[in-house]
């Protein structure tokens, strides 16, 4: 309480002038002096009692915060638009545009809005000791409009059971069912929403997929949950047919010509679409510096290697606009399921015309780059080239070659005899440019770690499938040093694209381009990754700058590597990383400590750098800068396709998975805590990294807390804790393919 002309105001009296002070003034914003005049408060106490009054008004939404010291009335009647998050418990909310705080919405108000639908709301009239509640006044914008499910048909009448879990039946109409038939996988097409007079919504099959348990069909069912295509239109596939594969005179005049460059792909044993190549070639050994901008050679000095990085010409054979670009850009990626490519362009371009084969003659995008031997960049060009690949490896036998050949190195110099580079050990012609690229490539990755790259090392999850779709192995696959060398190579080339449009003289305005770009990571999230380490064992330091935060996650990194709770630890790490995108507003990329970075070197599966093709093209003629506005809306288009693709690829990977640990009912295996929930435990299969969900109820020797901030259950009359990361035994007791789900108990 506070004294005020020899009465005391309780904090409600004083609450009650405030709210009657602003209703009598809507619209108008006053600041502190002016509310501290009118209510003639004028003492210190008061004033601040009266400063938390108006911070807490605020937060009910009853007055609007314009400045640090100054507030209005809020327009509670005022439309506002947001996106609809609907809930099976009916906790319904709106996320309102420009902020990340939920509004509650009761299912009466929702006007029958689904999750995602974007909708134009307003607040309801607050009820004292209540939550605030918006009202949904109008559905702007459905969010889907075409559901994936199995056909249920019963007593005549037809229903959708989803993928997804709906608040309304699907319906369709006997004569809509397009010979759908019970347990087949249907597209449908909403034909009415439910209203308060019915209270489902119907629909109409538009594509069957097939039946349940059919490969095909269950993968497709995947990329039509996500609203991804699961088949090329035959009119682009018919456009692509009519491109010439012919290299023109005038394409050859233009271009460099590296035909007789030695160089190789490096791709995946199954790939097909081969978007980047290396070339390498000693440039001769001598001294050198640079003199007017150009790179000056003279005898008696190291060795200068010219590397290559050779980028499918894609937009050569690809016109903005046209109908395959068109398909290229709404697709914005390939998708990559467990057994099968969705490409971005239609075949004949991904696996042929574009595609650099070996033995072939192709059109490339290059970065030609001059490296000495410690793989500095001395120069280099960006540059229209045709090539000629010697080779096609698999990263296997590359990887053959790099642990089995040794380059000869006499007084830090790579030895040369008869003009070639000399090697042992290896059974490859090739091996001393392979052995060489790769040599180069770790001492560019050294580098970027010291300059602060963050480094993660994560397996993936991969499967032997058989002729009908069926996983008959499952195994999880480190990154090694052929899959390195390319990746090196490829981060020079993004880098360099990026810098030489983005880096630009002070006060000069850098002309529009598509970064990739990487945001620093959450600060609170760094804070509970630090906490949690803590109950290991180790320490992070608290840093400020990102460097810092790099190399503390680095020395992280290194020390629980090979570790038991290492991979927990790397799942509490990456979850405090932001979600890399594409944008023109150039931010840097924090996981790279790169200040500038693109993609140019995928045009055959990202289309984003295809539109990086096609600017570099554009303003190396001189062009103008591209419009910004049209460039982003691409940018966020392609960050959201890569999201939703990410998603797919994860359910097929997870529908595998399900699959292939359906033949190992009641077995049991080595496990470790992988995540925990207030619903139960995950966990991973040591061996296979296959996981699974031992569920609260099966954990039913205590009754179990869950403590959020410790990652960890705690048992609340024996005290018995599961803690992320420990190892445990466990017992495969259901494969669920239904919902893409392991259920597992614990073997003791």
């Amino acid at each position: 309480m506070a004294k005020k002309g020899g009465k005391r105001l309780t904090k409600v009296q004083l609450a009650d002038k405030l709210e009657s002070f602003f209703r009598t003034s809507p619209g108008v914003t006053f600041s502190f002096k002016q509310i501290f005049k009118a209510l003639r408060l004028d003492t210190h106490p008061l004033k601040m009692l009266a400063i938390d009054i108006m911070e807490d008004m605020a937060w009910d939404d009853f007055l609007v915060k314009v400045t640090d010291s100054s507030y209005k009335l809020a327009d509670n009647t005022q439309m506002m638009e947001g996106v609809f998050q609907a809930k099976p418990n009916g906790r319904n909310s709106i996320i309102p545009d420009g902020s990340d705080r939920p509004v509650f919405v009761a299912e009466r108000n929702s006007l029958f809005a689904m999750s995602g639908d974007r909708v134009r709301f307003c607040m309801m009239a607050r009820r004292r000791s209540h939550i605030r509640e918006a009202q949904v006044m109008e559905i702007l914008k459905r969010k889907k409009e075409q559901f994936v499910g199995r056909l249920r048909i019963d007593n005549g009448i037809a229903y959708l059971l989803p993928q997804e879990p709906l608040s309304y039946n699907i319906i369709i109409p006997a004569a809509s069912l397009k010979g759908g038939k019970e347990n087949e996988y249907a597209v449908t097409k909403v034909i009415s929403w439910p209203t308060t007079e019915r209270k489902s919504i119907v629909a109409e099959v538009v594509d069957i997929l097939g039946e349940k348990g059919n490969n095909n069909a269950e993968m497709h069912a995947i990329l039509a949950q996500y609203g991804l295509p699961y088949k090329y239109p035959e009119e682009v596939e018919e456009a692509a047919e009519k491109i010439s594969d012919v290299i023109t005179p005038e394409d050859y005049a233009e271009r460099e010509d590296f035909r007789d460059v030695w160089t190789c792909t490096i791709d995946p044993h199954d790939a097909k679409d081969f978007d980047d190549a290396l070339s390498l070639r000693q440039i001769e050994n001598g001294k050198w510096k640079i003199e007017n901008g150009k790179l000056k050679i003279e005898n008696g000095g190291g060795a200068l290697y010219e590397v290559g990085v050779h980028i499918a010409d894609v937009s050569h054979y690809v016109k903005e606009g046209d109908i395959i670009d068109r398909e290229a850009q709404k697709r914005a990626t390939s998708i990559y399921l467990v057994d099968r490519t969705i490409p971005m362009l239609p075949e004949r371009l991904c696996n042929y015309i574009c595609s650099l084969r070996p033995d072939e003659e192709k059109l490339a995008y290059s970065v030609i780059f001059t490296l000495d031997e410690e793989a500095d960049v001395k120069d280099y060009r960006i540059v229209h080239t045709v090539i000629k690949s010697n080779r096609r490896y698999a990263y296997e036998e590359v990887q053959k070659q790099i642990e089995n050949g040794k380059l000869k190195i006499e007084k830090g110099k790579l030895k040369i005899e008869n003009g070639e580079w000399k090697v042992e050990g290896a059974d490859d012609p090739f091996a001393p440019q392979l052995l060489l690229l790769d040599r180069l490539a770790k001492k560019l990755r050294e580098k970027r770690f010291k300059n602060g790259s963050v480094r993660f090392e994560r397996e993936e999850m991969r499967f032997d499938i058989d002729e009908t779709g069926k996983p008959t192995r499952c195994y999880f696959k480190r990154s090694l040093d052929a899959n390195k060398l390319i990746e090196e190579f490829m981060l020079l080339a993004n880098k360099t694209v990026a810098e030489s449009i983005g880096r630009v003289p002070k006060n000069k305005k850098a002309k529009t381009l598509p970064y990739r770009v990487h945001d620093n990571p959450d600060p609170q999230k760094l804070e509970t990754l630090r906490s949690f380490v803590v109950k290991f064992g180790y320490k992070m330091k608290s840093t400020s700058t990102k460097g810092a935060t790099a190399r503390a996650l680095n020395a992280l990194m290194d020390e629980v590597e090979g570790r038991p709770e290492g991979n927990a630890i790397q799942l509490v790490a990456l979850r405090a990383m932001m979600k890399a995108k594409y944008s023109t507003q150039n931010i840097g990329h924090f996981g790279l400590a790169f200040d500038y970075y693109t993609h140019f070197t995928s045009p055959i599966r990202r289309y984003p750098d295809t539109m990086v093709h096609r600017l570099l093209t554009h303003y190396a003629n001189g062009g103008a800068s591209a419009n910004k506005e049209k460039y982003e809306d691409l940018c966020e288009h392609s960050s959201d396709m890569e999201v939703i693709a990410t998603q797919a690829e994860r359910d097929s990977i997870k529908y595998k998975m399900v699959e292939f640990m359906s033949e190992f009912i009641g077995q049991e295996f080595d496990a470790h805590i992988s995540g925990i929930t207030s619903y139960g435990i995950y966990a991973e299969i040591d061996e296979n990294h296959c996981e699974g969900m031992i569920g609260m109820h099966d954990l039913d020797n205590d009754y179990y807390e869950f403590d959020e901030r410790n990652f960890c259950l705690v048992g609340r009359r024996r005290h018995t804790r599961y803690n992320l990361g420990d190892p445990i035994r466990i017992k495969v007791a259901k494969a669920n393919l239904d919902k893409k789900q392991l259920d597992f108990v614990l073997a003791d």
